[in-house]
């Protein structure tokens, strides 16, 4: 489906922390508008009426000192079962999809955004590969993906292989990709690597 006759819709897949978030940071340098699920989800959650939602759901555990939802807690009990994963994501998912449907409106009406990038952890999950135009498969090896996210204090291995279990397999994401990006060098080859990749969508799009 795409984006037909429109600005070029990029989607970013990968595993947790494989770097999925510094790639669509690089094509935001190149001038494309980047969709961040996550800075979504945040915003959501300081809503009084989904806050209250999701205390009814799953109880004060999931509220901090100040009455705002702990999103680590919150994470810690969802990936424990998927029915409870289940119930979060039917709350949450479609008020990201109408916003995000509603920044796609609004990016493809400014004549500077070069292509609009989706930074979203459950793209295929929801289906929203098929509003992609280009998939991008950041690859990054295991042992990094856990070192990255033991340093931001994130989670731990078990946990990182626990929540992907949740998740369409890495194997099914790259083999839908029409790219993939090599994140085990270090940031200067990641960095050239979208910017090979972008040089060739502008072209394709005839907007180089």
């Amino acid at each position: 489906m795409g984006n037909a006759g429109k600005t070029p819709i990029i989607g970013i897949l990968g595993g947790i922390c494989s770097g999925k978030s510094t790639v669509a940071a690089e094509f935001a340098k190149l001038g494309c508008a980047v969709i961040d699920a996550d800075e979504i989800v945040h915003e959501l959650l300081e809503k009084k009426t989904i806050r209250e939602k999701i205390v009814g759901l799953f109880g004060r555990d999931v509220v901090d000192s100040e009455g705002k939802i702990d999103s680590r807690k919150l994470a810690d009990i969802v990936f424990a079962e998927a029915d409870k994963l289940s119930s979060l994501n039917k709350i949450i998912h479609p008020f990201v999809l109408e916003r995000t449907e509603e920044l796609i409106e609004q990016y493809n009406s400014e004549s500077q955004v070069k292509a609009i990038v989706l930074d979203m952890p459950l793209l295929v999950e929801v289906g929203w590969e098929k509003r992609c135009d280009k998939l991008i498969f950041v690859d990054c090896k295991d042992k990094l993906r856990v070192d990255r996210a033991k340093k931001l204090g994130i989670i731990e291995e078990n946990q990182l292989k626990n929540r992907e279990n949740f998740q369409i397999s890495l194997d099914n994401k790259v083999a839908i990709a029409d790219n993939c990006i090599d994140n085990n060098s270090g940031f200067v080859a990641l960095a050239r690597q979208v910017a090979d990749i972008f040089s060739c969508i502008m072209d394709k799009w005839g907007l180089s």
